[in-house]
């Protein structure tokens, strides 16, 4: 087979792919290769684009013991990372040895096991803190405070709040996985949510009130109808006005407003953005980013005393991607924070 005929095969393969010769120049790439590697890769030696160790021995071991072999190799090219499963297949060139080497992008594989494998570490240290208060306590209960009725109320009451908190990131925790998926399949029954914004609204006037919160609810004239899922959209809501009245100030207004936008750019259409306002501290625009990540706080002691499980944000993100929509977040230092879903309408 002709040269021109070879890179004519390779093109037709989506995986990036190098045919070398037995001097170890580049004979073909493919146009995966080159997106890769960068251009004008036939006749420069396989060293110029890659100078792994490993890379480097697979393909010497295959054009000298013309067997089959792989490589795990870590790319660090085009301001990226990428972590590729390099293959070596002998393949005749011009009736002299060469190898063909397939290079597989195994990036998105590596993420999601970091992914993972954070996610089982932060859970587990979620969990751990609790337990340790709750082991310490029972310890202490069954020696030294036996007979103190004061201390026994005292640590029953810490016990209480601690396992509280583990309740409340089990019930998160299986929120975000339900969440999760049904993440690609989008609601289609009709809700009105102006009356889901009140029932939000009307569970949360005790904490209000002990807060020293005032609620306001600024809704858009007449009934508001989308393609939504009832459930989900008031846990949306729910987790919005609570972050509102831990985090807004004593004696100040927490304020949920409903609008029509008649063509929201990225959606493409009609919406309807319902905002959470509160006028606390404000958050600083370093952390605006990772809001949504899951476990990601602020200030965790804070957070850990006002009950948060660190989950309440990514489980509002994915419900809104259910439904298509977007969340936005600005803060203001020293002025608070205003939390939009938009929902497309059309």
């Amino acid at each position: 087979m002709r040269k021109e005929e070879i890179g004519m095969v390779l093109d037709g393969v989506p995986m990036a792919l190098v045919l070398a010769g037995p001097d170890q120049r580049v004979v073909a790439a493919n146009e995966a290769a080159t997106a890769l590697f960068g251009a004008a890769m036939v006749g420069r030696p396989c060293s110029a684009f890659l100078r792994h160790p490993d890379f480097l021995g697979g393909l010497e071991a295959s054009l000298g013991a013309r067997r089959r072999s792989s490589a795990r190799i870590l790319h660090a090219g085009s301001g990226r990372e990428t972590h590729l499963e390099v293959t070596f297949s002998p393949m005749p060139v011009d009736n002299r040895s060469g190898t063909l080497i397939a290079f597989e992008d195994l990036t998105a594989f590596e993420q999601a096991g970091a992914m993972r494998r954070d996610f089982v570490a932060n859970v587990s240290h979620e969990l751990r803190t609790p337990l340790t208060a709750l082991v310490g306590f029972i310890e202490t209960l069954r020696g030294a405070a036996r007979d103190d009725a004061g201390a026994r109320e005292r640590f029953l009451t810490i016990m209480e709040r601690e396992a509280g908190r583990m309740i409340r990131l089990v019930n998160d925790l299986l929120s975000l996985s339900r969440v999760e998926a049904e993440e690609r399949r989008r609601p289609s029954d009709e809700v009105e949510i102006i009356g889901l914004l009140g029932s939000a609204l009307a569970s949360h006037r005790d904490a209000a009130a002990a807060a020293g919160v005032t609620l306001r609810l600024e809704p858009s004239p007449g009934p508001v109808k989308l393609r939504a899922d009832a459930d989900q959209l008031t846990q949306v809501f729910h987790n919005l006005i609570e972050n509102a009245l831990k985090y807004g100030a004593s004696g100040k207004e927490v304020t949920v407003r409903v609008s029509r936008i008649e063509h929201e750019p990225v959606l493409r259409g009609p919406a309807v953005q319902v905002e959470v306002i509160d006028r606390g501290e404000g958050i600083d625009p370093l952390h605006l980013p990772r809001l949504t990540e899951r476990f990601y706080r602020v200030d965790t002691h804070r957070s850990r005393e006002k009950g948060g499980t660190g989950l309440g944000l990514a489980i509002v993100k994915h419900i809104v991607n259910r439904h298509r929509g977007r969340l936005r977040i600005e803060s203001d230092l020293g002025k608070g924070s205003r939390f939009m879903v938009i929902l497309p309408s059309g």
